[in-house]
């Protein structure tokens, strides 16, 4: 099992990146959360099955269509314990 702490750059608010961060992890068995910051990243943790989540993390550079993903920092994180994903904030 692996956990990503991510962040997003680029044009990923009010583009429906968030939505679809939940439903591509819903999709991946992931467990964990995204939300929007107030410098206009996107934050999220990701954990799950090792594959699935590096391969959420190459489906977040790309996002929705109406995203432009200029930037994105993943780093290990601690296991969080959650039996779902949402959306924060």
């Amino acid at each position: 099992m692996l956990t990503r702490h991510v962040l997003v750059t680029g044009r990923v608010q009010g583009v429906g990146y968030r939505a679809w961060t939940r439903q591509a992890a819903v999709q991946r068995r992931l467990v964990g959360w995204v939300r929007n910051l107030d410098d206009g990243r996107v934050e999220a943790v990701l954990h799950g099955d090792d594959e699935d989540v590096l391969d959420m993390l190459d489906a977040m550079l790309q996002g929705p269509a109406m995203a432009q993903v200029d930037d994105l920092q993943s780093r290990a994180e601690e296991a969080q314990p959650s039996n779902h994903f949402e959306v924060r904030g």
